[in-house]
């Protein structure tokens, strides 16, 4: 069980890790169609794990409040929102395809910026997977381990483009490839901590497993629709980032209902 654990945590970081590799193989900054596509599909994987892997099981767990059941996943989503909203202006970072840095005040050059952004968006994933494997570990929540490595399998494919996204770039700007490889790697680096630090606290998780699972769905759909839908939308107009969310959507849907 402690070795499925561990290898459910770092799959993720794994996707990361290989979608950061792409700037030993790729000469420059992919077409922003490209780009698109990759952040389209990330969006549709986030969004089907967030009702499929999360919001789902949260409300299966709470059953047995009867008509009340929905309470614990509206709850839990509603304060997952408000936690990422609370970060987002706290935390200095800058998107993508932004000129204006957003959070609090900061001398940070544009590159730190970018990599913090990357990083806030991990902490919703990261939190999900934790919650997930905590309550497998202790054995006192129905979730199957397939279910589990379902959802580790569709972060970590959601992962490769956006370690991509954040190497390539840095490339661009003139940074050397082993300085950017490893700025994409560590920018992934917060999913295994915050999953091994929530399966470290398992026996506090598990009584409030229903809120937490709909906490990181809520967390995760504010990145969706603060960072990612606007960024696969943008000017010029292109339906490749609609079209991609719809196969990430499916990939992840499949995967939670195949193996889970």
């Amino acid at each position: 069980m402690q070795t499925e654990i561990i290898y459910g945590i770092l799959i993720p970081f794994i996707g990361t890790t290989a979608g950061a590799a792409c700037v030993f193989f790729l000469r420059r900054q992919p077409h922003f169609l490209v780009q698109r596509s990759l952040t389209g599909f990330a969006a549709g994987v986030m969004t089907a794990a967030s009702v499929w892997s999360l919001l789902i099981p949260a409300m299966e767990q709470s059953e047995g409040l009867g008509r009340l059941g929905f309470v614990p996943a509206a709850a839990g989503f509603l304060l997952g929102i408000m936690f990422l909203l609370f970060l987002d202006c706290v935390i200095p970072h800058q998107h993508m395809n932004s000129d204006a840095p957003e959070g609090g005040r900061s001398s940070l050059s544009k590159n730190t910026m970018l990599l913090l952004a990357v990083t806030l968006h991990n902490i919703p994933e990261g939190m999900a997977v934790g919650v997930v494997y905590a309550g497998l570990a202790s054995g006192g929540a129905s979730i199957a381990a397939a279910s589990a490595l379902a959802l580790s399998l569709g972060i970590a494919i959601q992962n490769f483009p956006e370690g991509a996204i954040i190497s390539l770039p840095l490339r661009s700007s003139g940074m050397g490839k082993g300085r950017a490889f490893l700025l994409g790697t560590l920018s992934g680096a917060v999913e295994p901590l915050a999953a091994v630090l929530t399966v470290l606290l398992s026996g506090l998780v598990v009584p409030v497993l229903p809120y937490l699972l709909s906490f990181a769905a809520g967390a995760m759909v504010y990145v969706v629709v603060e960072e990612l839908i606007p960024e696969m939308s943008g000017e010029p107009h292109s339906n490749v980032g609609t079209i991609a969310f719809a196969a990430g959507f499916v990939v992840m849907m499949s995967l939670d209902t195949a193996l889970g």
